[in-house]
């Protein structure tokens, strides 16, 4: 098989726009996706709602359409598969990348997918679109292995009547509280901090708010878990040690670039910040040939892209890739 131009790593927001953009530049590009299309969207709670508006979503110059202002996650699955198929982008899923060995213009990347088999790409490039939400941040305590203990909310009917804590403080954990005290779970926030966070939706934080204030939803703060058992949890608090009785964990507490594995592909970090070193107009990192998109541009500050400006990266990327190419051909 010929060496395909670019493999894009991820179909994501991100990945998909790359490979668009790669495509409409008469480019040959495969993207590899561990999961399905737009796998971390996939994984949202049921019921999610975004906090932008459709046209900050768009990739590939498709309009997307909503039925209120802020599109749902039903929607958004539905957009970018209509998005995929309207440029016939060609898409591996469940097929998971073990390794990226080579040079520049002469990659291979080698898999292995759902049933075990193992494959071999050669490629020119490769660009790298695997977001942040595959690596839960841990809390490091015993009993956090527990079949209980769950790192992503997905929807709130399982917990009806039972005794949830819910972990964190941000926009994830607010909403996982607020739905499941609504469907009649038992509800206890722990946050180590001081109060709910400031970055939380302002039509979610007094919400949140006022279920803690009436005592609806019951709350620690400047709290952690120390401990979580069978049918209870320990926390630490400024009043001492305190036992609840417990049924789920909801340890919502963020998640995390894959950092192990850009480093053991010789994607360097700046060891103060953690970024991945890529140049700021192209996105090449300091391995040549291998490109950034996405979240993960940031490494562990993960707040500071999102689909709404991480989506541009696939025109700076595909614009340098065609260049190079191009020049390589001469």
């Amino acid at each position: 098989m010929s060496p395909f131009d670019a493999i894009v790593v991820g179909a994501g927001p991100t990945g998909l726009a790359c490979g668009i953009e790669l495509k409409l530049r008469g480019l040959n590009v495969v993207l590899i996706e561990k999961g399905c299309v737009t796998n971390s969207l996939y994984h949202y709670p049921t019921n999610m709602v975004f906090f932008t508006t459709p046209e900050l979503l768009e990739i590939g110059s498709i309009p997307m359409t909503s039925l209120n202002e802020k599109p749902n996650r039903t929607e958004a699955l539905k957009y970018y598969r209509r998005v995929a198929e309207h440029y016939k982008l060609d898409i591996h899923q469940y097929e998971r990348v073990d390794n990226l060995s080579g040079a520049d213009n002469a990659f291979e990347v080698r898999t292995t997918d759902r049933y075990g088999c193992h494959h071999v790409y050669t490629a020119r490039k490769v660009i790298l679109a695997t977001g942040y939400y595959d690596i839960p941040n841990l809390l490091k305590v015993p009993g956090e292995d527990l079949p209980k203990v769950l790192h992503y909310y997905k929807e709130p009917h399982p917990y009806y009547n039972q005794d949830v804590a819910v972990i964190g403080a941000k926009n994830s954990a607010a909403i996982a509280a607020l739905e499941l005290f609504w469907t009649g779970a038992r509800v206890t926030l722990i946050h180590r901090g001081a109060q709910i966070s400031e970055k939380v939706k302002y039509w979610i934080r007094p919400n949140i708010e006022n279920r803690i204030k009436t005592g609806e939803i019951k709350a620690y703060f400047d709290s952690q878990v120390v401990e979580i058992r069978l049918d209870s949890i320990v926390l630490d608090t400024p009043q001492g040690e305190v036992l609840l009785q417990n049924d789920f964990v909801f340890a919502l507490i963020g998640y995390s670039p894959d950092l192990e594995f850009l480093n053991s592909i010789g994607v360097m970090l700046d060891p103060g910040t953690q970024r991945p070193r890529t140049n700021p107009t192209t996105l090449e990192s300091e391995r040549s040939g291998v490109y950034l998109a996405g979240v993960i541009v940031a490494g562990m500050h993960t707040n500071e892209i999102f689909i709404e400006n991480g989506r541009f990266h696939g025109q700076q990327i595909a614009r340098d890739i065609a260049e190079k190419l191009a020049h390589l051909k001469r």
